[in-house]
């Protein structure tokens, strides 16, 4: 399922513009439209949209956020088992594996770009270990 944009929609172009996989299209001014077989449910459509013009899979309005309430990944280095799965899964490419610490030899995954997360979750839904959680950003 996909997330839709509902008839409210003004055609600003907030939402193609933060899409990742370029999924959202329309003309300006008028109502955008988003293609279900490129949809990642990142969610970052709704997150951003003036006009509460965006529901997700569920039918469910999403709301708009400011940018610095949007979750971001938490690692768990403890748990991590530093398979870099979240780096292939995150579709923005935020993410990087940091140097080694100490006398562990691996690096783990950390943020590289906080400004170009979506906080779409899809790092923490791949991560086998769960050593990946959501947080606002003020926390994370």
């Amino acid at each position: 399922m996909a997330y839709t944009i509902t008839d409210t929609c003004t055609g600003c172009g907030s939402c193609s513009r933060i899409c990742p996989t370029r999924a959202i299209t329309g003309e300006k001014k008028e109502q955008h439209t988003i293609a279900a077989d490129l949809c990642i449910e990142c969610g970052s459509c709704g997150r951003i949209c003036p006009a509460g013009a965006v529901s997700d899979p569920f039918g469910i309005p999403a709301v708009r956020m400011k940018k610095n309430s949007w979750p971001a990944p938490v690692f768990d280095q403890k748990r991590c088992m530093a398979c870099v799965i979240c780096l292939d899964a995150c579709p923005t490419g935020c993410l990087i594996v940091g140097p080694p610490q100490g006398k562990d030899p691996n690096g783990y995954p950390c943020m590289e770009d906080l400004s170009s997360c979506l906080g779409c979750g899809l790092c923490a839904a791949d991560c086998p270990a769960d050593a990946i959680s959501l947080a606002p950003r003020e926390v994370a």
